[in-house]
């Protein structure tokens, strides 16, 4: 084998690659959006056989001599082609130690078991779910275990999704955050009640989607590469490329700001997918680095570009122009608190970002637990109940708005939802970054996101993969990741708001 023909194989490996998870990716998108309720078997059917491709296509001998070919002579190879290679080896290691058996039952158990979880939510019936549930978690210890045997289960999936990561690190952060936002949500829920009366109501459908297509179109979204539809559970995906990017909402007709700032969310995901350099596409480096840095541009906007008087200020005449009668009487000022009020509440995605990494810590928590073997799936119920009613003070009334209302854990995403805070916190310290060189609060006002955008494309998107997380983050910032951002921001945050 010739270093240029290897070179070729290469490219032709990661397209080939591609194109199966864009078919494997538009199954799951179109099982969670348009299919029909009662076709999950024909799903549980097309996504084995096609995982099994990719799983032969990943581990069979011919790319098996070609990567250790190229690994060997990684000194000849561009930047790109090492990290390529490097990302293709550790995906093939863990496949190749997972029998292909097991692989392809996992494989079906997601599809059956996002089936079932989507019925027994508005059902509120975890007893249903729990087998499904109990299989993936016991399939994920399993899994760490042929891939890393001398490694804690839990600390590899935390790896999985942010390299370096692990429960030492989160229990550190954590740590921080509960020392910091706990007293502080304290005194928020001490001082005058925020009325967030103006963002409750009745809000149509139809405006709140032609909301959603204007807040696409401000924050700087390409329609013709980026699709909005409906789902239960709101999330972002890229078929096969950057060039194809999906993200979804959930309207509620009672308040307005949910899907508002769902939009906002999982477009901040899409820019990031969408902002990467062309000649990534169809290659590994294609999308985010990991989930933490992904999180950390969806909650950017939603939190501090869209959460932000500026923009309210500039998005409330389309608000406004919608929603006469809701709006009548009711300033920028008034609709900026509203949709910043803090104060416990039942569900995740709809918490203020005071609270929100509470949330967050009583999934970690739970799921550490479980992974440890220190907590049944049959007690999660109880033991989350628990865990709200000690962090946000709150009973919980039924499985549907407590330990079924995400979907993460019945679509495989174990070691998943710390990336959520520490997104929330390196936001922080992004828009620190960012206010240097960058007068934000101005492009908001003029309602040009162009700059802001241009900044993160610059120094985060265009990278895709091509850097892991920690080098990224030091890049970025030009120095480490620091919490004390994100608690600074919050006290400062909420202390005006509420006039502490």
């Amino acid at each position: 084998m010739t270093l240029e023909q290897a070179r070729k194989d290469l490219k032709t490996l990661q397209a080939k690659l591609s194109a199966y998870r864009h078919a494997l990716g538009l199954i799951s998108y179109d099982g969670s959006t348009a299919a029909p309720k009662q076709t999950a078997s024909n799903r549980a059917h097309s996504m084995p056989i096609l995982s099994e491709a990719v799983y032969q296509l990943t581990t069979g001998p011919e790319t098996v001599a070609l990567l250790e070919f190229l690994d060997e002579n990684r000194a000849a190879l561009t930047e790109k082609e090492r990290r390529q290679v490097f990302l293709l080896l550790k995906d093939l290691r863990f496949h190749a130690s997972i029998p292909l058996d097991e692989f392809l039952a996992y494989r079906r158990l997601l599809v059956e078991s996002d089936d079932v979880w989507h019925r027994a939510k508005p059902a509120n019936d975890f007893a249903s779910f729990a087998p499904y549930l109990e299989k993936i978690f016991d399939a994920k210890k399993r899994f760490a275990s042929y891939a890393a045997p001398d490694k804690d289960p839990y600390d590899f999936w935390l790896n999985e999704y942010e390299a370096g990561l692990n429960t030492a690190v989160c229990d550190r952060f954590f740590a921080a955050v509960r020392s910091g936002v706990v007293p502080l949500l304290k005194a928020v829920m001490e001082a005058e009640p925020v009325s967030d009366a103006c963002i409750l109501g009745d809000f149509p459908e139809k405006e709140q989607e032609e909301l959603a297509r204007s807040l696409m179109d401000f924050i700087g979204l390409d329609r013709g590469h980026v699709g909005l539809s409906a789902t239960e559970h709101p999330f972002t995906t890229s078929l096969g490329s950057h060039f194809d990017t999906r993200i979804t909402t959930h309207i509620y007709r009672e308040n307005v700001s949910y899907s508002l700032f769902s939009v906002v969310h999982e477009g901040g995901h899409a820019l990031y997918e969408t902002g990467g350099a062309d000649d990534l596409a169809y290659t590994v480096l294609d999308g985010g680095v990991s989930m933490s840095i992904h999180e950390s541009q969806s909650r950017f906007y939603e939190n501090y570009i869209a959460r932000s008087l500026p923009f309210v200020r500039a998005v409330f005449p389309k608000i406004r122009e919608l929603f006469p009668q809701q709006m009548r009487g009711v300033s920028p000022e008034q609709f900026w608190a509203a949709v910043n009020k803090a104060q416990p509440t039942l569900i995740r995605t709809k918490a203020d970002e005071l609270t929100y990494s509470l949330h967050v810590m009583v999934r970690y928590e739970l799921e550490k637990r479980v992974m440890a073997g220190d907590l049944a799936v049959r007690d999660l119920p109880a033991a989350w109940n628990a865990l709200y009613k000690e962090y946000l003070g709150i009973d919980v009334p039924d499985d549907t708005r407590g330990v079924l209302q995400d979907s993460h854990w019945g679509g495989g995403m174990v070691g998943y939802f710390p990336s959520y805070a520490l997104g929330s916190a390196y936001g922080a310290q992004f828009m620190a970054r960012m206010k240097e060189t960058v007068d934000v609060d101005a492009c908001l006002e003029r309602g040009d996101l162009s700059p802001v955008n241009a900044w993160n494309r610059e120094h985060i998107w265009q990278y895709g993969k091509l850097y892991p997380p920690q080098e990224l983050l030091e890049r970025v910032l030009g120095g480490p990741f620091d919490p004390g951002y994100y608690i600074r921001y919050l006290e400062e945050k909420y202390r005006k708001l509420c006039r502490l």
